[in-house]
């Protein structure tokens, strides 16, 4: 009995399908558009997906094909270096798993669809999740070779900036952009009106604008981080995560104790990492009630540095302020002067003129942003003799408690806030909110983002809150193994005998090895252990494959038999071999025969499988049959 030869048995997918690699091509485009286009690798990745899809476009050979494939894996890969996030390294695998079965495609002889190269594709990954997993733990840590541009965040959207120039900036659009995420072991999130994450310290006035002391980024001006066993009386650790930054400053609460080699405690209360986090960022922080030292460091002379003329209504208002004897007299009447005048929040105030713009904003226009009052307010007090200074950083958050996960505080670009921190002898430094004055009513610094919140369906931001809280579960899985986990790692495998680290990398990468291989060759057993048919259907396909390469092919539903007496009147050296092969499959698959018989026909088609290789590639060229289509047929 004759059966017709379907496509999926005959074709032996030399090219895979367009529409699989230009769908690879659409999932590279969907991860491009979470890219930020002012860091220094994302032009070069669109680049090279858009060569990948042209390319694609007018693809016609095997080679072709396969240099797209590894164009599309290339930029798969450059995708997951920029977005370490759950979702951008889901779609990393799809694409990845995808683009891999096309390449798979094109190397194997066999003839697959597109579920089983899928499964191939899948068995491939996996067997090489061994040696990644060696290599994430093992190869010691470096910097990424790139860096943040410099404007890179330096428009004017809520955010942060090194220099607080609040007259130069006529609008201030609203970001919702996550900053932080921060989660209490003890789950005892502060009140409302304590949460001030101080990022930046401005203490250097030139009259209009508020910059950062570089000076201050001496090594030798670094209060050093205590180590050891945490204090009795800490509270909780604080496990932060931070988005990408051009600053080293990271945000913290001010008392923490910082619990990471990769920290430094600048003496104005700055936290500060190494270099920039150019990307996510991980770090631990253990909760303290008492002051951090920083706070009774006794202020300087640039904390009651005043440029002389520049704003002559500000000074006058200052020195009047300065008869009061003691400096909380002087705060109080701060204070009272400020509520006592017509002031109005917004983030549309218009620019201020360069010369005396700080009169102008406090006694003509008393309009503006956080920035204009910590500004005003802080000026004002140096001229009343008082120490300060304008600390930029976060106020507010909102409380996250995920369905199954870890709660944590959500802290978003648009609760940045900027407020005053003045010195009070005995007191040491404490936190002034000039906006608090004229907004009481209402947290003038986080309305923008409930705001931006409130704009979404309630299912909307529950949904998105879900996922906030399984993404940050994966950040902090992914980047808490950051090069300190690595050394405790390897200090828990090798102790101070770091000499043995090579060895052991190497042991490593032959386990995985091993693994990797043992994994392919029991997924291969597995195959082989299917029913009988399946056992031979698959002989059959590789000797069609074989005999495709050799220029023989079926007619669309041309049953085997027919084929096979066809193909040996062509190519007279293959009619035996042709003739044993459409005997015993026919047996094999439509006739009822005994375990034992069943073993003996497919070691008929594996020789029939070994002769016809042999008599292929003796072939000088590859001969053809006139008049043959080039679509293959299906095999029932």
């Amino acid at each position: 009995m004759s059966q017709p030869l379907s496509p999926a048995a005959t074709s032996a997918m030399v090219l895979p399908p367009k529409r699989l690699q230009w769908v690879v091509t659409g999932l590279l485009a969907i991860g491009l558009t979470g890219l930020d286009p002012g860091l220094p690798l994302s032009w070069p990745t669109i680049i090279l997906v858009a060569m990948a899809a042209l390319k694609l476009r007018e693809a016609r050979s095997r080679a072709e094909r396969r240099l797209v494939a590894l164009l599309q894996l290339v930029g798969a890969g450059l995708l997951g270096a920029q977005q370490p996030d759950l979702l951008p390294s889901a779609l990393q695998l799809a694409i990845a798993l995808l683009a891999l079965a096309g390449l798979l495609g094109l190397e194997l002889e066999l003839s697959l669809s597109w579920r089983q190269l899928l499964r191939r594709s899948a068995q491939v990954l996996a067997a090489a999740l061994p040696m990644a997993l060696v290599l994430f733990l093992l190869v010691p840590r470096i910097g990424p070779l790139w860096t943040l541009p410099q404007g890179w965040g330096a428009a004017a959207v809520t955010g942060l900036s090194d220099r607080l120039d609040p007259g130069g900036i006529a609008s201030l659009a609203s970001s919702a952009a996550p900053a932080a995420r921060v989660a209490f072991s003890d789950n005892r999130v502060p009140p409302e009106s304590e949460r001030y994450w101080r990022v930046l310290v401005h203490d250097w006035f030139d009259g209009q604008s508020w910059q950062r002391r570089e000076l201050r980024m001496a090594p030798a001006l670094m209060a050093p981080v205590e180590k050891g066993a945490a204090p009795a009386d800490a509270r909780a650790r604080q496990l932060w995560l931070v988005e990408p930054s051009r600053f080293e400053a990271v945000p913290w609460d001010g008392r923490a104790q910082p619990r990471s080699d990769d920290l430094r405690l600048r003496f104005d209360g700055e936290l500060l990492l190494k270099r920039p986090p150019r990307e996510r960022r991980h770090y631990q922080l253990i909760s303290e009630e008492q002051d951090s030292p920083w706070q009774q460091r006794p202020p300087s002379l640039i904390d009651l540095a005043l440029p002389k003329g520049a704003n002559p209504r500000l000074e006058a208002l200052g020195y009047q302020w300065a008869r009061l004897p003691e400096p909380r007299q002087r705060l109080a009447a701060a204070e009272a002067w400020f509520r006592s005048q017509p002031f109005r929040y917004t983030r549309s105030p218009g620019t201020l003129p360069r010369r005396a713009g700080l009169d102008t904003f406090l006694f003509e226009r008393q309009q503006g942003f956080c920035g204009h009052y910590a500004s005003a307010a802080t000026a004002l007090l140096r001229a009343a003799g008082v120490p300060a200074r304008v600390v930029s950083g976060y106020k507010g958050g909102t409380w996250v408690q995920p369905f199954g996960g870890e709660p944590y505080l959500d802290i978003r670009q648009a609760e940045a806030h900027a407020w005053s921190e003045v010195w009070l002898d005995g007191e040491g430094w404490q936190r002034l909110d000039p906006t608090g004055w004229v907004t009481p009513e209402r947290n003038a610094a986080t309305a923008p983002a409930m705001a931006l919140e409130g704009q979404a369906p309630l299912w909307w931001r529950w949904g998105q809150r879900q996922w906030w809280g399984i993404d940050l579960a994966w950040s902090r899985w992914w980047l808490g193994f950051d090069r300190e986990g690595q050394e405790a790692l390897l200090d828990t495998l090798l102790g101070r005998q770091r000499q043995w680290l090579g060895v052991l990398l190497l042991a490593g990468l032959g386990l995985a090895l091993t693994l990797s291989l043992a994994a392919l060759r029991w997924t291969q057993r597995l195959r082989d252990r299917g029913p009988q048919t399946d056992r031979h259907r698959r002989e059959l396909e590789r000797c069609l494959a074989a005999l495709q390469s050799a220029g023989l092919k079926p007619h669309g539903s041309e049953p085997l038999e027919q084929f096979c007496r066809r193909a040996g009147r062509r190519e007279p050296r293959l009619s035996n071999v042709l003739q044993e092969l459409s005997h015993h499959y026919t047996r094999a698959r439509f006739q009822w025969l005994s375990p034992t018989e069943m073993q003996r026909t497919l070691k008929h088609l594996r020789q029939c499988r070994q002769e016809i290789r042999r008599i292929c590639s003796s072939f000088s060229t590859k001969p053809s049959i006139p008049g043959h289509p080039s679509s293959p047929g299906r095999t029932s």
